[in-house]
């Protein structure tokens, strides 16, 4: 009896779980994925419409705050994109991606300085681990730019 009962339970731990179409979490992330899929097209406004639209219901909503910061630095808009970066920093301080994208929007507006701090946060500890985790294909870059950045300060 013992194994029957382990082995219902084994088949019933592969069945697919029923996910409500309004589903806030599942929401959030079709529009995340339609945004980037938008700007993988060329069309990055489109992807920070879809994702403007997203954060009216959403507001505070960490990770489209910081897909908007991303976005916004792939349009060439620094302002805006350290803004969003800064915003989505409120909510979880060490997140690589979110100092990713707000140093390389400082340094693009020539703060350097604050760029190399942002960056610093990056090289070691809970930032580091954060970006790792998330795009760990980004975390040579932020150090080439930090070594950058340095060279030009001295």
């Amino acid at each position: 009896m013992r194994a029957l009962s382990s082995s219902n339970r084994a088949k019933n731990a592969h069945r697919p779980v029923a996910v409500p179409s309004n589903d806030p979490k599942l929401l959030l992330a079709r529009a995340r994925n339609a945004a980037f899929a938008e700007a993988a097209k060329g069309n990055i406004g489109g992807g920070l419409g879809l994702l403007y639209d997203a954060l009216q219901d959403e507001p505070l909503s960490h990770d489209l705050l910081s897909d908007m910061a991303a976005l916004l630095l792939a349009a060439g808009k620094l302002e805006h994109a350290a803004g969003y970066a800064d915003r989505a920093l409120q909510s979880r301080p060490l997140h690589g991606p979110s100092l990713y994208t707000l140093a390389f929007a400082l340094s693009g507006r020539g703060e350097v300085d604050r760029a190399i701090g942002v960056l610093n946060e990056l090289q070691q500890g809970p930032g580091r681990d954060s970006l790792q985790a998330e795009a760990p294909e980004l975390l040579p870059v932020a150090m080439i730019e930090l070594e950058r950045l340095r060279r030009t300060r001295d």
